[in-house]
């Protein structure tokens, strides 16, 4: 089993077992836009699941001239961690300019969270769900600050399946993270409608196919032949931080709300992402599947 968990939260300055290739490539994507950002004066945190390789990734941030650069330990799967993050964030920093959610795995065989849950809807959709809304009284205290959420072109093939969410009568991990990338851009659309008129604003992307190990523990027979070939052709990390980067940064994004982006451009995403009802459902289920509102 494979899961990458990572997101940065990152504030402005006042005045503006042994380590695998797979898991050292998939650090190294992290470490290129969390190092975009810090470059800008940017004070990053950094969220991982592994103690030992989040906080070896802030180290290299900082030892690469980035600025401050804190490092947070979470299980993103787990909804308790999460509120236990969310409260460390707050008192951590002051005010939170950008936030950026890009946990994601695949899993080709079902399991569950600690809270029960399908991993892929867990840590895919629920977990940037719950930690944007626990963080969004924050985000709205600064002069202007933005939501960016990292899905996949994926999402094309994703379908919301509200009697099967989790995949208990006929799972497909395939399906499973489609699904949870179609998720990423619904509830991106559903953010920014409610963000209109505040200073927050709500986009969402495609990093490109990036050579990392994500999925790699738990991949499949269909993951698992192509990925050596296609390597050679994937995105570098460096290449692959460039639209997160420049959507956190860009001075002429400060209003652009609600897009999906793909190579720094906006692009159309699937018909489906753009079904405002499935959007307002998914936001009614997702917020009882976390507690945030009563179910029912």
């Amino acid at each position: 089993m494979r899961n990458e968990h990572d997101l940065e939260a990152a504030s402005k300055p006042p005045n503006g077992r042994q380590d695998s290739g797979h898991h050292r490539r998939h650090r190294r994507h992290r470490q290129s836009y969390a190092h975009g950002l810090a470059l800008l004066g940017a004070h990053v945190g950094i969220i991982g699941r592994d103690p030992q390789r989040t906080y070896k990734a802030a180290r290299a941030v900082r030892m690469a001239g980035g600025g401050k650069v804190d490092a947070f330990v979470t299980d993103l799967s787990s909804q308790a961690q999460i509120r236990r993050l969310a409260g460390e964030l707050l008192s951590a920093l002051p005010r939170i300019d950008v936030l950026i959610n890009n946990a994601g795995g695949y899993w080709n065989t079902r399991h569950t969270t600690a809270d029960g849950i399908e991993h892929t809807f867990a840590l895919n959709h629920l977990s940037p769900f719950l930690l944007t809304n626990l963080l969004l009284e924050r985000l709205q205290l600064g002069g202007s600050a933005r939501v960016i959420t990292v899905s996949s072109n994926a999402q094309a093939l994703g379908r919301i399946n509200f009697n099967d969410l989790q995949g208990e009568h006929s799972y497909s991990g395939g399906t499973a993270y489609n699904q949870s990338k179609l998720a990423n851009l619904l509830f991106t659309y559903e953010l920014a409608r409610r963000l209109q008129g505040t200073s927050v604003t709500a986009n969402v992307l495609h990093p490109g196919i990036v050579s990392t190990g994500f999925g790699a523990e738990d991949p499949g027979r269909a993951r698992r032949l192509p990925v050596p070939l296609l390597r050679p052709f994937m995105l570098t990390a460096d290449q692959g931080a460039k639209t997160t980067t420049h959507l956190a940064s860009a001075p002429d994004l400060t209003d652009v709300n609600g897009r999906f982006f793909a190579r720094r451009r906006p692009r159309r995403s699937s018909n489906p992402s753009y079904d405002q009802a499935t959007a307002s459902q998914l936001w009614k289920v997702s917020g009882e599947m976390t507690g945030l509102t009563p179910a029912g």
